[in-house]
C-alpha cells in the first residue's frame, strides 16, 4: 500500500509551518486543518502532491499569520519563538539549521505575513517564484519584488558571523558552567561587551519586559538569578538545530538559545513562558 503523500512529507510541512509562524503549536493547527482539506481533494486529480501541500499548508499558516500578528501585538513583554528540541543531525544542513534558528525566526517575524512566507518558501524551501505565486495569490513578478525586500531586510538584520558547530558548542558550554557558579568574572568573559538579553515570560512568569543591553547589567542578572531558588540545573542540549542549554529553576524549565560572533556571545534568547517549553522531551522532526 502507497504511503499518503500528506504522511510522508509531514516533517516537511510541519517544518513550512512552524517556520512560517515560529510556533509549533500553531503548526500543528495548520497541519490539522490543511489535512482536513487534503482529505476532501480527489488524490488522482493532483500531479505533485508535495507542491501542492506545500501551497496548501501556505495558505493555512498565512491566514493563522495575520491572525496571530494582531495577537502578539499585546503580548507581555518580549515575544520569542517556540524553541524546538532537534536533533543534532538538523545541523547536518546548515542552511535548514540557520532558517530555524532562534535568532532567524525572531528577525523573520519582524517581516510582513507575506513577505515572511515569500521568503520562507525561496529561501529555504527553493520553490519557484511561478509555485510561490500560487501559494500566497499574488503575481510571479510581485513575488521577485516581495522576495527581494525579504532577502534586503533580513540581511540588514541577521547575525554577520557564521561559527562552526564545535565552537558555538565550546562557547555553550562555558557559558553554562559559569551559569552554573554565577561567577560574574567567568560570566563577563564569554560575552560581548554590547551583549543583548532577551526573554520571554509571556507574563506567566518573571522575565524581563524589554531587553537587557550591555555586559555588566547582563551578567549580573544572569548571576543573580539562580541565587532566587533552591534548585538551578543546567544541561547542554540541542534546540532549532544548534547547542543550547535548558536551565531548570526548581524545576521549571526554560530554555537558553546563544548567537556566537568572534567567540563571544552577542545575543542571549531565554524562553520562559511555560505554553512555549511543551516539547522539549521529544525531539522534533524538522526537514526540508
Amino acid at each position: 500500500m502507497t504511503e499518503d503523500p500528506f504522511v510522508a512529507h509531514r516533517g516537511l510541512l510541519f517544518t513550512v509551518a512552524y517556520e512560517m509562524l515560529g510556533s509549533a503549536a500553531d503548526a500543528e493547527d495548520v497541519l490539522q486543518e490543511s489535512w482536513l482539506r487534503w482529505a476532501d481533494v480527489d488524490h488522482t486529480q493532483v500531479r505533485d502532491p508535495r507542491s501542492y501541500l506545500v501551497r496548501t499548508v501556505t495558505r493555512q499558516a498565512l491566514n493563522r499569520l495575520r491572525t496571530l500578528s494582531r495577537s502578539r501585538e499585546d503580548y507581555v513583554g518580549e515575544w520569542l519563538p517556540e524553541p524546538l528540541l532537534t536533533s543534532p543531525d538538523v545541523a547536518e544542513d546548515v542552511e535548514l539549521a540557520e532558517s530555524v534558528s532562534i535568532a532567524m525566526l525572531t528577525v523573520l517575524e519582524t517581516l510582513a505575513p507575506t513577505e515572511r512566507a515569500v521568503f520562507v518558501l525561496r529561501e529555504v524551501f527553493e520553490l519557484s517564484y511561478g509555485e510561490i505565486a500560487e501559494a500566497v495569490g499574488k503575481s510571479a513578478a510581485a513575488v521577485r519584488q516581495i522576495a527581494r525586500r525579504a532577502r534586503e531586510h533580513v540581511a540588514a538584520r541577521r547575525p554577520r558571523v557564521e561559527v562552526g558547530r564545535s565552537e558555538q558548542q565550546a562557547v555553550v558550554d562555558r557559558f553554562l558552567a559559569a551559569l552554573r557558579t554565577g561567577q560574574l568574572k567567568e560570566l563577563m568573559e564569554v560575552m560581548a561587551p554590547d551583549v543583548v538579553l532577551i526573554t520571554d515570560g509571556g507574563g506567566l512568569v518573571a522575565a524581563a519586559l524589554a531587553p537587557l543591553h550591555g555586559v555588566e547589567l547582563v551578567a549580573q542578572v544572569l548571576a543573580g538569578a539562580h541565587r532566587k531558588v533552591a534548585a538551578f540545573e543546567t544541561t547542554a542540549v540541542w534546540l532549532n538545530g544548534a547547542p543550547a542549554g535548558r536551565l531548570d529553576f526548581d524545576g521549571e524549565p526554560s530554555t537558553v538559545s546563544l548567537t556566537v560572533e568572534n567567540g563571544r556571545i552577542t545575543r542571549i534568547y531565554v524562553v520562559r513562558n511555560p505554553r512555549k517549553l511543551t516539547r522539549l522531551n521529544e525531539p522534533s522532526a524538522l526537514t526540508r
